[in-house]
């Protein structure tokens, strides 16, 4: 019985456990502040909670461990406040937020950031004391405080801060006595309020060197954060020597050797499987293990010797003109871009006469598959699983047209590429692939890759792709999603319909017959309205002109019910002008063509 209780307590001990080390405390905290600051300029689009790591977000900077150490937001426009969350920041060195419009008190949360070395909240609308807390920050060295409207009188635990090397409070409404530990300060400036020094007081209000302080104020935290990041490469830099030297580290060469131990590559942590183990683990590639095959090559299930689930690409086309070290690069970067809506890739595999990447298995497979591959008795995707695929779909490549540096084209966004996971959640797969093949090419792409029925006209005509060109297969998508079809069916000829979707869905939103467009098997069970929005956004997304179309944040936006209806309006009064235009000239050929034979006519019998 007591054993029993034992291994009871100790598995909700566990569980706890698990709960805790699986959030993200971080990433929480800087939402957090993202909410209090009032980003009405959507300036912080990249903090998103849906991206897994927050070192990758505007203007944040992490140490090699992925902790935060230095937020830097410095004259963007906020008007919020301070949330209290961002005290839970442990590792934070740096916080500056000068030259905004924030208001509310500092948080007396603030004085749990234990590593911070600089506060800068100058030039700001905060109000209330200065936080005493603020004394139990042992690193701070630099704390500016100055032109905000900060009352009551300086906290003596400021002056206990051996580090302080520099304090501006000026120019607030402060009075009473200034903590007289805080004139061995090597820079401070207390002008400007209504404290006891000055002319009739044995202290000046100011050191000799503030005039200079101010000047190098931003020279100052551009050399700390410089410095903080060159300490970083430095170290990075170091270890890998390191362990290049006493673990024969070696990455110049990928050739696949029997009994080779697995590395992994530090940038993105992947791991390099050996041929073997590929091999093992599909069976030899056995072809009852196809999960699919496209224009780069076939997919494998695949089952690890841990029993993990696999999915392996085996590319048939790719250009490698370094070798290996080529291809790397290329696999390091995509594997850099990390988000809840994008395929993770676990590792690949290299040999002189293949290249392998292996992700995670997607048990529910593709949207394409789900939507009309599907077996008796599986069920359909209802609605609003349809919705949620639309809007995670357009998030993931918002992420990588928009956050990612370099960005990555897609360039075959079809429902055939958008996976669904154990939850039926949208998980964007292949992208960066054609980057992969085409590593020895410039950035105008002169093999167009893609589906037909997806691709965009212009890159169609011109070989050369743009994140328009994804805008383009995504509307497409949609109109997958909405009317379970395939982009070109030659079927709809019997019935003297349009071949290709596009023209299709358009021809039946023209004559207002919404219900004829959506998938049957969703037996009416749809809200109309939703549909009607849908299929806008995807008509949007295929204008001909690459120009017109939105950008993928603009989708997200549209999708969530902000700015549909605007730009539908534009668009409309845009097409229906073309459309006249184009009846307008096919008239005119129409009275030719009749103008001629009328001629002929009259020619002919005056010959008779």
């Amino acid at each position: 019985m007591y054993f029993g209780l034992k291994l009871v307590f100790g598995v909700l001990i566990l569980a706890c456990l698990h709960s805790f080390v699986s959030s993200n405390p971080q990433g929480d905290a800087l939402i957090a502040l993202k909410a209090s600051l009032n980003d009405s300029g959507n300036q912080l689009s990249s903090w998103n909670k849906d991206m897994v790591d927050p070192c990758t977000w505007f203007k944040v900077t992490c140490d090699k461990n992925k902790n935060v150490i230095s937020v830097s937001l410095s004259a963007l426009g906020f008007s919020g406040f301070l949330s209290p969350e961002i005290g839970s920041l442990k590792t934070l060195q740096t916080l500056v937020l000068q030259r905004n419009a924030i208001t509310g008190e500092i948080p007396e949360e603030f004085g749990n950031l234990t590593s911070l070395t600089m506060l800068d909240l100058d030039n700001n609308r905060l109000t209330g004391e200065i936080p005493p807390s603020l004394g139990n920050l042992p690193e701070l060295r630099f704390l500016y405080l100055s032109q905000n409207n900060l009352t009551g009188t300086i906290p003596d635990s400021l002056s206990h801060i051996a580090s302080l090397a520099e304090i501006q409070l000026d120019s607030n409404g402060l009075s009473g006595q200034i903590p007289g530990g805080l004139f061995k300060v090597a820079k401070y400036n207390f002008t400007g309020n209504h404290l006891n020094c000055g002319i009739n007081v044995s202290q000046r209000c100011a050191s000799d060197s503030v005039g200079s302080s101010n000047k190098s104020r931003i020279g100052t935290v551009l050399g700390i954060i410089v410095g903080i990041v060159c300490l970083l490469v430095f170290g990075g830099l170091l270890l890998l020597f390191w362990k290049g030297r006493h673990k024969g580290y070696r990455r110049e060469v990928f050739v696949d050797v029997a009994g080779e131990v697995d590395r992994r590559i530090p940038f993105g942590q992947l791991k390099r499987f050996s041929w073997r183990e590929l091999q093992l683990a599909t069976d030899n590639f056995n072809e009852k293990n196809v999960l699919g095959q496209g224009g780069f090559g076939k997919v494998y299930k695949g089952v690890l010797s841990d029993n993990t689930k696999i999915a392996v690409k085996r590319l048939t086309d790719y250009e490698s003109p370094g070798g290996d070290a080529a291809f790397q690069r290329e696999v390091e970067m995509i594997s850099v871009a990390v988000h809840r809506n994008l395929l993770r890739l676990i590792g690949f595999c290299t040999t002189p006469t293949e290249r392998l990447l292996v992700y995670p298995f997607m048990q529910n497979l593709s949207v394409a598959y789900r939507l009309r591959d599907i077996k008796p008795g599986e069920p359909v995707l209802d609605w609003p699983t349809r919705k949620r695929v639309a809007l995670g779909t357009a998030r993931g490549l918002e992420y990588l047209h928009e956050h990612c540096n370099p960005k990555i084209i897609h360039r075959d966004v079809k429902a055939a590429n958008v996976l669904l996971d154990e939850d039926f959640e949208a998980v964007v797969g292949d992208f960066g692939l054609a980057k992969l093949v085409d590593v020895r090419k410039t950035n105008v792409t002169t093999q167009v890759r893609g589906t037909m029925g997806h691709i965009a006209p212009e890159y169609l005509s011109t070989g050369k792709s743009s994140e328009r060109t994804d805008v383009f297969g995504y509307g497409i998508m949609l109109l997958e999603l909405v009317t379970g079809q395939r982009a070109i069916d030659f079927s709809r000829l019997e019935e003297e319909d349009d071949v290709l979707l596009l023209d299709h869905v358009k021809k039946l939103e023209r004559e207002k017959r919404l219900d004829d467009i959506v998938d049957r098997n969703l037996n009416k069970h749809y809200n109309i309205h939703e549909v009607e929005m849908m299929i806008q956004v995807a008509l949007l997304c295929t204008q001909s002109s690459p120009e017109d179309r939105p950008l993928m944040s603009e989708v997200v936006r549209m999708l969530e019910g902000e700015g549909l209806a605007e730009r539908w309006e534009e668009w409309q009064h845009v097409e229906v002008n073309r459309r006249q235009e184009y009846e307008r000239l096919q008239r005119r050929f129409d009275w030719g063509e009749d103008s001629i034979y009328n001629q002929d006519a009259v020619e002919l019998s005056g010959g008779r």
